[in-house]
This record gives C-alpha cells, structure tokens and sequence, in this order.
C-alpha cells in the first residue's frame, strides 16, 4: 500500500462520501439548463424510501467492514508479539546448547584426566601412591599424605558430579524452553488462522457492500431519472400555460401555429470512462511494472515468476505469515522478500493485507505503491513496520544465495 495513497484510499473506503458526491453530481448534471421551477421536481416516494434505506444499509456494512480491519489489525499486532516471542526463546535454547556443549566438553575432560591417571597409577602398579606413603618419615606424616590422597580423589568425584549437575540443569531448562517454544509455535498458529479467518470475513462483507454500493447507484439513477421526467413534465406544463395565455390574450388568434417554439430536450450526461538467482531477481525487480494499486503481493509474485524462480500467490500478509521469520538484520540477504501483515498507515486495506517488498541490496527495499519505489530499508521499517512489525526471509522457503 503506498503512503501517497491516502487520500484516494479515504475515498474508496468512505463509500457513503463517494455516493453523496456521485449524487451531487448526477443531480447537477441532469438539472443543469432546466428552469428556475425544475428544483421543486421529485423523485416518487417509493424510490427515495428505497434509497434511504439501502443507504443506511450500506453505512451499516461499512461500519461492520470497518470494525473487522481494527480487530484485525489487533489480532496482527499480537501474532507480530509471538513471532517475538519465539525468536526470543529461540535464542534462549540456542545459548543453552552453547552452555550444555561446553560442559560436556569439560566433562569429558575431566574423566579423560581421571582416567589417564588411573591408567597410569596401574601401569606402575599403584608406586606413585605407595611410594608417597612409604616416604612418610612419621605417623603424622602418613595421615597428612593418606588425605592429600583422598583429597585429590574427592576433587575428582566433585568436580564430575558438579559437571554433571549442571547440564542436568540446562538439560531440564533446554527442555522447558523448547516447550515453552511449541507452545508458542502452537499460539502463532492459532493466532495465524483467526487472521486467515478474519480476511475470509472481510470478502464475504466486502462483497456484501459492492452489491449495496451497486443498489445506491442503481436507485440513485432511477431517482435522478424520476426527477428529470418529472421536471420535464413542469416545463412542459410551464410551456402550454403560456401558450394557452398568450392565445386568449390575442383575440385575432386563428389557430395558427403559436411561438413557443420547440420542445426541450435536455442532453443525457456523459461518464468519463548475490547469486545468478539474486541477481535475476533483482534484474526483474527493476523491468517488472506495477500491477496497479494496492497489489503489491501480485508484483513480488511477477518478479519471482519473472526470475525463473516460481510462482507464489496470496497477499502480503499471506507471505508474511508462510515465509517472514526474522527481524535480524545480519540475516537480511538480496532477493528476500521483506513485509509486515499489518500497519495503519494507508488505512483499511494496510490493516486487513499489510505490504510486501523485495530487498535488492545497499539497504534498499523495492515495493509496488501505486508505482514501484525504493526505500532505504529504515524508511520501509520506520512505514510499514508500525503495526505488526517488519521480518524478512526467502520467499518460498528457497534460499537464493
């Protein structure tokens, strides 16, 4: 969605604007040219009654379309809170591992020191210790070398057992953080269906409301038709008074033809009808054209297809949601696509689909808003990423590079 489209977005959604002005319009158009009395002409009370209340109709619909982009768009805001969440303790399990794999390494150390020495106290027959207590020049002196002995040992066994200890401990968190992770893979899941959903809801009242809007319009005509007859049908009326006056004014009148001249006929108004994939990727952002407005999913799609690297479908939240997994931007690479399945900026079109784009290198993001532009990668974020946040990855699951 681009951010220049506000205003002609406004008016898209704002149906009820848009009728009122088409109105305004067609009222003007018909009447214009008929005399100062065609204003007190009416449309039958049964088609105003008819409008009035598709109307009101339509308002409801939009009123409830309205309502369904806002929980939406909050529904987004706390999927873009899990994807968070679950890189977070993502990150928790893979410093956890880094913990558990350093300390089975000093544990396999420790017995490899351990059991070096055993080797060597049997290779010599146990002499280095029997020589150390032989050696005792007193009874003192045998007991203080017995517990050097023992102490020596005892370290050992300690410094195992504490070892051992310890990657329990990360054995058992590493465990309770990758549960803590399916259950939040399980909520993104959840929350990712609703979405799904929600969009499915938005057709069905979105469709709803094209064929409310195409009503007004239908009775908006037949109203504006009624008028025009009906102040035809003054004038016509206006014009045989006159003529009647006229006539008995004249009393030498003979029945010949009177000056009133012809009839009028009003004109009918007219409507105005990296890699060679990475770089063929980035070859076809620049050479694929805009698809039009608000399809900025249908240009990522051409470009993809253009590059000879495959066919996606679905919007941008689609995309977001199958494929966007990270915020980091160490892992951001040229030809992944970058997107967000929410953000107010260009109104309910931007809360319901999001936006989707292609980062081409040097911190530019390219996108179709309307025309096809290119951010720095701060300036996308800082738009797009006010909602459900920004993330990127490679489209498709297939990696580029």
């Amino acid at each position: 969605m681009s951010p220049n489209s506000d205003s002609i977005l406004s008016q898209e959604l704002s149906r009820r604007t848009a009728l009122k002005a088409l109105f305004g319009a067609a009222s003007a158009a018909v009447l214009f040219g008929l005399p100062a009395r065609a204003h007190a002409a009416e449309a039958s009370k049964e088609t105003t009654d008819k409008l009035n209340a598709a109307q009101a109709q339509l308002d409801e619909v939009q009123a409830q379309l309205d309502s369904i982009a806002n929980e939406y768009a909050a529904l987004a805001n706390k999927n873009a809170q899990t994807l968070n969440d679950i890189e977070n303790v993502q990150g928790k399990i893979d410093d956890t591992q880094a913990q558990i794999d350093e300390k089975k390494a000093e544990l396999k150390k420790k017995r490899n020191d351990l059991s070096d020495r055993v080797a060597a106290s049997y290779k010599s027959g146990g002499t280095n210790i029997l020589s150390l207590l032989l050696a005792s020049g007193s009874f003192e002196e045998l007991v203080a070398n017995a517990h050097y002995v023992e102490k020596i040992n005892k370290s050992d066994r300690d410094a195992i057992e504490d070892i051992q200890t310890i990657q329990e401990e990360l054995d058992a968190q590493k465990t309770e953080l990758e549960s803590q992770k399916a259950d939040l893979e399980k909520l993104k899941d959840q929350q990712t269906a609703q979405m799904q959903d929600m969009q499915a809801k938005q057709q069905e009242v979105q469709t709803v409301l094209n064929g409310l809007s195409d009503d007004v319009k239908e009775l908006m005509a037949q109203r504006d038709s009624e008028i025009l007859a009906a102040a035809q049908a003054e004038e016509a009326a206006r014009k045989a008074a006159a003529a009647a006056a006229a006539a008995n004014k004249n009393n030498s009148y003979s029945g010949g033809s009177s000056s009133g001249g012809g009839s009028y006929a009003p004109g009918t108004p007219q409507q105005n009808a990296g890699s060679g994939k990475q770089q063929a990727v980035v070859n076809a952002c620049y050479s694929t054209p805009s698809p039009g407005q608000n399809w900025c999913a249908a240009w990522v799609t051409n470009v993809f297809r253009n590059a000879g690297v495959g066919y996606f479908g679905g919007n941008a939240c689609d995309m977001f949601n199958a494929w966007c997994y990270s915020s980091n931007r160490s892992a951001l690479q040229v030809g992944m696509i970058v997107a967000d399945s929410s953000h107010s900026g260009t109104g309910t079109p931007g809360l319901l689909y999001g936006h989707v784009g292609i980062y081409v290198g040097g911190g530019i993001v390219m996108s179709n808003e309307g025309a096809i532009t290119s951010r720095s990668l701060d300036s996308f974020i800082g738009f797009y990423g006010t909602g459900s946040g920004v993330r990127w990855g490679w489209l498709g699951g297939i990696a580029l590079s």
